[in-house]
């Protein structure tokens, strides 16, 4: 009987050490990609060159409206190559209004089942 008493616990022992080195893992791969990302979002993040709008027209072309100093270009990307379609005046593009208030997630969902009602109606 203490055979199999200890056996037993040595499997329970041996679950539960995998489980908390599974834990462990991930823990460490969560915080990694969170570090990793937030690097590249610096690094990326330029204050001359940035994308208004992309908008797909097919699986591999895409137009993009990218802001380089103060002008607007729109541009092509597919597969291979980058085209450049032309410049665009400023005055002839709609900005949306940009918030910079932070929702709980619970706000974000009851303001998106808000409008859902109001496109319902």
């Amino acid at each position: 009987m203490s055979i199999v008493g200890s056996t037993t616990l040595q499997s329970i022992g041996q679950l539960v050490t995998v489980v908390l080195i599974f834990a462990f893992v991930l823990l460490i791969t969560y915080f990694t990609t969170r570090f990793i990302g937030n690097y590249q979002k610096e690094k990326l993040n330029g204050e001359n060159i940035s994308v208004v709008e992309t908008q797909r027209i097919s699986p591999n072309k895409f137009i993009q409206i990218v802001k380089i100093g103060n002008k607007f270009f729109a541009i092509a990307i597919c597969k291979d190559t980058v085209t450049m379609l032309s410049e665009i005046p400023e005055d002839s593009l709609n900005f949306p209004e940009v918030s910079n208030e932070k929702l709980s997630f619970k706000e974000f969902l009851k303001r998106a089942r808000e409008e859902e009602n109001k496109e319902d109606n």
